[in-house]
């Protein structure tokens, strides 16, 4: 008998370990891609950029341990100097400064949202914009306890620039992703399982 699938990376691809690594460097560069994608705001030291849509994908396709680990790839690899936080950005300069709290942040919030499809919370749009709100609110959270520390500002000051000026936008890339997982869980249903 076998067991079904927790997350979309088993589904599609099941018991290839060299493909599951390979996912996890993957998601990493794609985070690294996504973060060019940036939009400086005069008012906020922290740009908008793409990664959090690639950090929810990661967590919600690769799974909790897996989805993290990509993000800490990620992490690792802009720390030690590769061109891959936002605009460029390298170093511990960019970890200790106004980023800083949300690069940590897709750490653990590509853990909770892979934790939670593999409660199967991906696979309905209904349940999916419930997991990737909650992944987001993990990032505001470290995002803002960083920024507070990297800048001195007070919470209010903290949500105000850290966390009001990307919910727009994040709401896009969560709306874009609880359609995107649920249907590619359709498309990998209705193909024969490996």
């Amino acid at each position: 008998m076998t067991t079904a699938p927790a997350v979309l990376a088993q589904r599609v691809f099941p018991d290839r370990r060299i493909v599951t690594a390979t996912l996890v460097i993957g998601f990493a560069l794609l985070t690294a891609a996504a973060a060019q994608l940036r939009i400086v705001v005069p008012f906020t030291p922290v740009p908008i950029t793409g990664q959090t849509f690639a950090v929810l994908l990661s967590g919600a396709v690769l799974g909790s341990r897996q989805g993290a680990a990509s993000q800490l790839l990620y992490f690792g690899l802009g720390l030690i100097g590769l061109p891959f936080y936002a605009g460029g950005g390298s170093g511990w300069e960019v970890v200790s400064g106004a980023s800083g709290g949300y690069l940590v942040g897709f750490v653990a919030a590509a853990w909770v949202v892979g934790k939670l499809a593999e409660q199967q919370q991906d696979r309905r749009v209904s349940t999916s914009i419930g997991a990737f709100l909650t992944a987001n609110l993990v990032i505001y959270g470290f995002g803002i306890i960083g920024l507070m520390a990297a800048t001195g500002f007070g919470l209010s000051e903290a949500i105000a620039k850290g966390m009001a000026p990307f919910i727009i936008g994040d709401t896009i890339k969560v709306v874009l992703a609880a359609g995107l997982l649920p249907a590619a869980w359709k498309l990998s249903e209705a193909r024969p399982r490996r």
